[in-house]
């Protein structure tokens, strides 16, 4: 049995470079079927090592199943069948599947997908997870309960009660890591051929999660009042998939009236409902908080969605759902078995954070801050385009629908959006179906969320060279 050693190997250890070699030559049949092996000594000497090198390259390759051993006789090699090897099989990455490392140096962001992570109390949130550490430490070492710890949703429950009218019990709320995972939980327990319908424009991936689920999808157009309700009569949808308090992306806040249309028609069929996606109903200004949907149905047709991805930072996945009773009973009947996806540690220092105010006050400034943003920017666009661009100014949000009057296409302002390193979308991104009227005018999706003050200007240096240049 030949074993070189290279004790100039920084990289591994001896025992190591024994087990390699070894494993090799019983792979390669070198060693043979049953052969009995060096004694541990033996072999020690020959390759000049320390015994203790060559029993844990032994006890390695024993553990492994290379040899067996057997009592006061020794180490034999273990009976394996060599592996088979398909050689059309591709071992090196396609290129098409090679991931291109993107470097956001030098970019400036007006993107609605984020929030300002250079104003989150990193400090006030650690030291809520250090108390949830000593006030929780050993339901930190179990498997947290399905649908998300009670005390957590008590508080959740309480905090959407005061803020956004939410009638619930800490029962009825499911805590998932994404509302994505949360609608999907949700079509798991729906039949294949029920029709659901999405606003358009409106929410991408909530497209894309029903066509992998093969749903049928009845898209339905916008009026002024956010879902057309006569266009959502004329299909034979079950559930309706909306935004009213901010609609995704036009930023419209359906008024009381269309509010209660949407509710009757709920009531007109059994089992009929409503999704209300409340994304980031915590940011209004100058006006308080819009009652949800949900507050206003009596006859427990309202599902409601809510995140903390828009409050405290993207990355922290932590969103909730609250269900009527029937279904509730439903959901728990088939995810009797579900192990909470969330982060059970993350999930108790946000208990922590609502329940001192932290996390209150902490959405109060950034009201303040993004209301101050948002301001500023709607400012100088208006003074440096004037006419050239049109701006939907509804205040609530993290962003706001811009249409700028330019000749250049959809394609062409993406691209030259990308050249000047301006992160920023076009409505193109949110038309689940095509829609005549965006695709003849130019519409953006304006966030304010991660834009300082100071870069506001160059960032409109940026848009002005995409959109007029």
């Amino acid at each position: 049995m030949f074993i070189q050693i290279n004790r100039d190997y920084d990289n591994k250890y001896i025992y190591q470079q024994i087990y390699e070699s070894m494993k090799q030559q019983i792979l390669q049949r070198v060693l043979k079927v049953n052969e009995k092996l060096p004694s541990k000594r033996q072999l020690a000497t020959q390759l000049q090592v320390s015994v203790n090198s060559v029993t844990l390259a032994y006890e390695q390759l024993l553990v492994e199943g290379y040899i067996y051993t057997i009592e006061r006789s020794g180490y034999f090699v273990e009976d394996i069948r060599l592996f088979e090897v398909d050689h059309a099989i591709q071992h090196t990455l396609p290129e098409d599947l090679k991931e291109q490392v993107v470097h956001k140096g030098g970019w400036l962001s007006l993107s609605h997908m984020s929030n300002n992570s250079r104003m989150f109390p990193f400090k006030s949130w650690l030291k809520h997870q250090t108390e949830a550490i000593e006030l929780f430490a050993k339901e930190l070492c179990e498997l947290s309960e399905a649908q998300g710890p009670y005390i957590l949703r008590k508080n959740i429950a309480s905090l959407i009660q005061s803020t956004r009218g939410v009638k619930c019990e800490p029962e009825q709320i499911i805590v998932h890591s994404t509302t994505l995972g949360l609608l999907e939980q949700f079509l798991l327990l729906q039949a294949k051929d029920t029709v659901i319908a999405l606003e358009n424009p409106g929410y991408a991936r909530y497209d894309q999660l029903l066509k992998r689920h093969q749903f049928p999808v009845d898209y339905v157009p916008l009026d002024k009042y956010g879902v057309d309700i006569e266009a959502l009569r004329k299909g034979e949808s079950q559930f309706l998939l909306t935004t009213p308090s901010h609609q995704f992306p036009t930023g419209k806040i359906m008024p009381i009236s269309r509010r209660v249309e949407l509710l009757n028609w709920a009531l007109e069929k059994e089992n009929r409902y409503i999704i209300e996606d409340d994304y980031d109903s915590e940011f209004k200004y100058k006006t308080d908080n819009i009652p949800s949907l949900q507050s206003l149905d009596y006859n427990s047709r309202v599902i409601y969605l809510g995140t903390f991805s828009k409050t405290l930072l993207p990355g922290m996945r932590i969103s909730y759902m609250v269900l009527p009773i029937k279904l509730l009973r439903e959901y728990k009947a088939y995810f009797n078995s579900l192990i909470q996806p969330a982060n059970i540690l993350a999930m108790y220092t946000l208990n922590q954070f609502i329940e001192t105010g932290a996390y209150q006050k902490h959405v109060r400034k950034m009201n303040l801050m993004y209301e101050q943003l948002r301001t500023e920017l709607i400012k100088q666009l208006m003074n440096r385009f004037g006419d050239n661009i049109e701006i939907v100014n509804i205040p609530a949000g993290l962003h706001f629908l811009v249409k700028v009057h330019t000749k250049k296409s959809y394609d062409q302002i993406e691209q030259a959006l990308t050249k000047q390193k301006l992160e920023l979308y076009t409505i193109c991104r949110f038309l689940l179906q095509e829609d005549a009227y965006y695709l003849r005018n130019r519409y953006l999706i304006v966030g304010f969320a991660n834009i300082d003050l100071a870069d506001i200007d160059e960032a409109l240096n940026r848009f002005e060279q995409a959109l007029f240049h």
